[in-house]
């Protein structure tokens, strides 16, 4: 069978597979440690459980405008005033079914074939997929020292007369790397020199950790909202642990967002009517469910970190934010995809090959599950590296023999 150009040159998305096939695995009852996912376990804020049972019970769950209700639009409104501060309007402001989507939407209104998109190594997977399903071409841009963020100075070598966007993801996924105010100013400033338009994917940006305070992009400009060439794209999976839930956000000049709207009134139409509700009372609702996440992930990242570094050889980055511990092993196998594979038959943990972040040799572990599965999964993971370890492993009533 025949099939277009694009269909044939984008993959699935590596971190999903890995997730269907470690389900697939526990399904069979198998004890799958899964150090691979991007979902904490908490649960998604009372309010906004309670906001989705209300409307639910009403009966009327009915298509929304485009950009997103009204009230979900004024939720933005005031999260953008709160931790940007910058007053914005209706006009400024688009919902989408995730912060995925609202990305794609963006690209899509942005770039023609041929176009360029420069992005920091590592980043995350879907980045260059992205770019092509936008027709543009994908520039990733690594450090030459082979540190986990390239220096300004080769970001403004990789940006020429193509360059349409430069994506940003700060904390960064998979590093975890938070890029500091120096990298971030000059950046806006490059991006305003230059026009090109500066996307910040601000995922993260309340889950950082050691007390540091988030660094907001528009500190870096004196523009408007309307003449600034800057997009903010974040949204409630990570934060509010609302993955499910598909609901994130645009934040732009207006023209942009009209254009994003229009392109997603054909391509999906307004975002779930249930799922607004429920981002609309997490975002006006109590916060402390962000604040205790946060607190519990910085612990977990200090077991995982203090865990992996009592394997000899092993490079550790420690993680300044999400969910993310991003690992050179390339002393053990300098195919990561092979040594991804092999943990995953032999001890049955599950990790994500650095080499689809645009980095050979690393693996990104996550945090974000329990205590338990951090301590278990690295244990798995250290006698599987250990060749003057022990002939066998026990993992509950299963005996597993290298």
């Amino acid at each position: 069978m025949a099939f277009s150009k694009i269909a044939q040159s984008i993959g699935a998305s590596a971190t999903l597979k890995l997730n269907a096939r470690a389900g697939r695995m526990r399904q069979a009852g198998e004890p799958v440690i899964h150090l691979g996912g991007g979902e904490p376990e908490s649960q998604a804020p009372e309010s906004a459980i309670a906001a989705g049972m209300d409307l639910l019970k009403t009966g009327k769950i009915r298509y929304t405008p485009a950009a997103g209700t009204p009230t979900m639009r004024d939720a933005i409104i005031q999260y953008t005033e709160k931790f940007y501060g910058r007053k914005v309007e209706r006009a400024n402001v688009m919902a989408s079914a995730g912060a995925k989507q609202a990305i794609m939407v963006a690209l899509m209104a942005l770039v023609d074939p041929g176009d360029e998109v420069v992005f920091p190594v590592p980043y995350w997977v879907s980045y260059p997929d992205m770019t092509r399903l936008a027709g543009g071409r994908p520039v990733p841009v690594k450090a030459a020292d082979g540190s986990i963020q390239p220096t300004l100075d080769e970001m403004a070598a990789a940006i020429t007369g193509r360059t349409r966007v430069v994506l940003l993801n700060s904390p960064n996924n998979p590093s975890g790397q938070v890029y500091g105010e120096d990298f971030l100013r000059g950046m806006v400033r490059m991006c305003e020199e230059r026009d090109v338009f500066l996307m910040m994917d601000d995922i993260y940006h309340r889950l950082v950790f050691d007390g540091a305070s988030r660094v907001n992009c528009y500190d870096f400009t004196d523009r408007e909202v309307d003449e600034a060439r800057i997009i903010v794209l974040n949204g409630v999976s990570k934060q509010y642990a609302m993955t499910g839930f598909r609901i994130g956000w645009a934040v732009g000049p207006r023209d942009l967002i009209q254009a994003m709207a229009n392109i997603q009134s054909h391509q999906s139409g307004g975002p779930c009517t249930l799922s607004q509700a429920a981002a609309v009372a997490a975002i006006k609702g109590a916060q402390g469910s962000v604040g205790s996440l946060r607190k519990t992930l910085e612990v977990q990242r200090d077991e995982m970190v203090a865990l992996l570094q009592e394997i000899p050889k092993l490079k550790i980055h420690k993680p300044g934010g999400t969910f993310y511990c991003f690992c050179d092993f390339s002393a053990f196998d300098g195919d990561c995809t092979r040594l991804s594979n092999s943990l995953l038959d032999l001890v049955q943990v599950v990790t994500v090959p650095g080499v689809e972040f645009g980095m050979p040799g690393f693996l990104r572990l996550s945090y974000c599950g329990s205590l338990s599965d951090i301590r278990e999964g690295v244990r798995r993971i250290k006698w599987a590296l250990d060749p003057d370890g022990s002939a066998e492993l026990k993992i509950g009533d299963l005996v597993v023999r290298r």
